[in-house]
């Protein structure tokens, strides 16, 4: 019945829909940690905020991200959907020319990277 919406429902709000109804419920299992749909709202929200200060951050510009698999690639996928971002994944094992390939054929104007990257 949803998927035949128009317009379409999108994740975003449907993952708002569910942080707004079950906020304490488990969204994540990250090993030994528990995040629930509140705490990933208000940390995509600190997140969103952090992110739309930059000056090269704005709707529809493109923003690579070269994080490890880890709760907080999931929140900053949830900060640029907020902020109207397309969000271009690099893999973090990509290296050398293979990365400078997927950060130029990303066309993003803004690099988003782990410290340990």
């Amino acid at each position: 019945r949803r998927f035949g919406r128009r317009p379409a429902v999108a994740l975003l709000e449907v993952f708002q829909g569910h942080a707004r109804r079950q906020p304490h419920r488990p969204l994540l299992l990250f090993g030994r940690e528990v995040h629930t749909y509140g705490e990933v709202e208000r940390r995509s929200n600190r997140a969103a905020r952090a992110l739309a200060a930059l000056p090269a951050v704005r709707q529809g510009v493109a923003v690579a991200v070269f994080l490890p698999n880890c709760p907080a690639y999931v929140w900053t996928w949830l900060a640029l959907a907020k902020l109207g971002c397309p969000m271009a994944c690099l893999n973090t094992n990509a290296r050398g020319a293979a990365l400078r390939h997927a950060v130029a054929a990303a066309g993003a104007a803004v690099l988003l990277a782990d410290a340990g990257e």
